[in-house]
This record gives C-alpha cells, structure tokens and sequence, in this order.
C-alpha cells in the first residue's frame, strides 16, 4: 500500500467517525427534545407552545443526521453544523439568559440543568464540534497515483 493510499484511508476513517459523532449527537438531541416536548408544552403564546418548538428541533436534527449520514458532503455536514449549533446556542441562551416573548415564541428561560438538557448539550456541542471539522477537512482525493515510465508510482 503506498503512502497515497494510506493518506486517503486514513481520511476516509476520519471523516467516517466524524459522521458517526454528528450522527449520534443529533440522535441525542432528537430523542430529548421529543421526550421533553409534551412537558414543555403548556409554555405558549396563542400560537406556540415550547413543546412545539422542542418538537420542531427534533424533527429538523433528524433530518440533518440522515441528510449527512445518506448523502456525506461538506454542504451537508454544513447544515449538521448550524443544526446543532442553533440548538446549542438556543439552550446556553435560555439557560443563562432570561430572553421574554418575541413575537409567537414564548420566554422559556430554565436556568436548571437537569440529566437530560445536560445530556442535550452535551450531543449538540460534540455534533456541532464534529460537524465543523467536517466542513473544513479534506474531502477529495489527497494526490493522484499513476504508474511511471520505469513501472513504479508516481504521485502527483
């Protein structure tokens, strides 16, 4: 195996955990948003509830885990990464920040860090993390291997 092939393995088994890591973190971020949402629910303004928003992150998260995990490229490791970035910045706001209602979102200041918002966080930042990695590594071909006059491998 030439260092060529190496180089370009050695990537691929990065970029591969890198989607494993945003993957799970966007997992973790659905499935917490979806078991809390039903608790949050009666936070609302006439037209939103906090529980429909949870719901909404969800479904999004999801999305943007099988758009990066069916179709791995830099744009949708992209959108992984504003994805788990907004729901991150969105918890770390409410949590620190006491936002009122703006228009139909409800204030929904929580300044508690519960098991689960902390497990959420947690998933968010290492998606997001992961994500970002993923937009700025290498995703082509590292260098082209071709045989030489004399039969040996030239990189080019």
């Amino acid at each position: 195996m030439t260092d060529v092939e190496t180089s370009a393995r050695s990537y691929r088994a990065v970029r591969t955990a890198l989607i494993v890591i945003v993957v799970a973190g966007l997992a973790i971020d659905a499935y917490v948003h979806f078991d809390l949402a039903k608790a949050y629910s009666p936070v609302k303004t006439s037209t939103l509830s906090q529980g429909d928003l949870f719901r909404a992150e969800a479904v999004v998260s999801i999305l943007a885990a099988l758009l990066l995990l069916f179709h791995p490229r830099r744009w949708t490791a992209a959108v992984a990464a504003v994805v788990a970035g907004a729901g991150l910045a969105a918890v770390l706001v409410y949590a620190y920040i006491n936002v009122p209602r703006i228009g139909p979102i409800p204030a929904m200041y929580d300044a508690v860090w519960y098991t689960e918002k902390t497990i959420s966080a947690i998933g968010e930042g290492a998606a997001f993390v992961a994500a970002l990695i993923l937009v700025f590594i290498p995703w082509g071909r590292t260098a082209r291997t071709t045989v030489g006059a004399h039969g040996r491998a030239v990189t080019s």
